[in-house]
């Protein structure tokens, strides 16, 4: 058994406090927002972002960041990605060296190009750093649906002490020492979420959402592959997976949120509908950032972020993307005449 705080009470840490409870392990839930904690508390339940998954009456629940972080053995940094470092500045005063902060939010930070798990290793340089991601919404880990994830980190025994916590009969977890991958795979597949979406919201069909998913897989690739990642990752669950379930789900909130841009909300319409944080919406321009600086052609990308941040329609968009000049899908194959 390990001692464990989950940092951050959205849906996605109330999910996996839960899965970290029923594998026998303490679990602390933090949120720097007192009435959310008293609704942990009174009700045992987050009934605005996971209404009827109940949480164990031996949970503690607190607002005190020292009080979750005294004597862990694993920080589990739920918060959104926009609040990573607000949060790891508050939380470095705390964290005793050896302590493992599990990364499982997915983002990149606008200003530095830095992932989740880089702002956290900058902003608490004494702790062991993993990542951990895949296929996942919380809404289905919550309700004990099977669920497959990887852990990653730069120590083998790092990732397999976080599949050791989390792996059970439906949330199985494997590990990966290619966290740069990992967590490229799972901040841009957001972006592509939003095309997605937004392709959904005007009315297009299943052939246009399974060419953005494979046209986004394709540039997320690109990116990645000269960032230093692993092809074998992008081709698993981190990759192509997680891309699948985001562009696909019911749960996706930035599949959601590029809905309604596409029948016609504003970028910030959008969001207020979704009422949670569109990861997609903050990674867009990071990702048009980092493929300026890598020289990566990423069309789908620099359309979505014309729309959200230029406003353009989407229509004009897929337009766009369809009336580009002629390729080869794969320019590395060779013609044999």
């Amino acid at each position: 058994m390990a001692k464990t705080a989950v940092l951050g009470a959205g849906s996605w840490g109330t999910a996996l406090s839960l899965v970290l409870h029923s594998n026998g392990n303490e679990v602390t839930i933090w949120s720097a927002m007192e009435p959310e904690i008293r609704m942990l508390r009174e009700q045992h339940e987050h009934v605005e972002k996971l209404p009827g998954v109940k949480l164990p009456g031996d949970m503690i629940f607190t607002t005190d960041l020292a009080e979750a972080a005294d004597g862990k053995d694993y920080l589990i940094l739920a918060v959104p990605s926009v609040f990573t470092r607000s949060v790891a500045g508050q939380l470095a005063s705390f964290v005793k060296p050896g302590q493992v902060i599990v990364c499982v939010a997915k983002g990149i930070e606008e200003d530095t190009l830095l992932t989740i798990s880089e702002i956290v290793q900058e902003e608490i340089p004494v702790a062991e750093v993993a990542v951990m991601c895949g296929p996942s919404h919380a809404e289905e880990v919550g309700a004990g649906l099977p669920t497959t994830v990887v852990a990653g980190a730069d120590r083998k025994s790092v990732a397999e002490g976080v599949q050791d916590i989390f792996m059970n009969q439906v949330f199985r977890v494997y590990t990966s020492p290619d966290v740069r991958g990992m967590e490229l795979g799972g901040s841009l597949k957001n972006v592509i979420a939003l095309a997605a979406g937004m392709a959904d919201g005007l009315g297009y069909g299943d052939n246009t959402r399974a060419a953005l998913i494979t046209r986004g897989m394709s540039e997320i690739g690109r990116l990645a592959l000269k960032m230093g990642a692993k092809y074998e990752t992008l081709s698993g669950l981190t990759g192509i997976g997680d891309l699948i379930v985001t562009c696909e789900s019911r749960h996706s909130r930035n599949r959601r949120a590029g809905i309604l841009i596409g029948q016609g909300y504003t970028m910030q319409q959008a969001m207020d509908e979704v009422k949670m944080v569109v990861e997609g919406v903050y990674s867009a321009k990071a990702a048009m950032a980092l493929a300026k600086k890598y020289e990566v052609d990423m069309p789908i990308i620099r359309e979505v972020n014309r729309v959200l941040f230029e406003g353009r329609p989407a229509k004009e968009a897929v337009l766009e993307l369809m009336l580009r000049d002629k390729r080869a899908e794969h320019s590395d194959l060779k013609w044999e005449r």
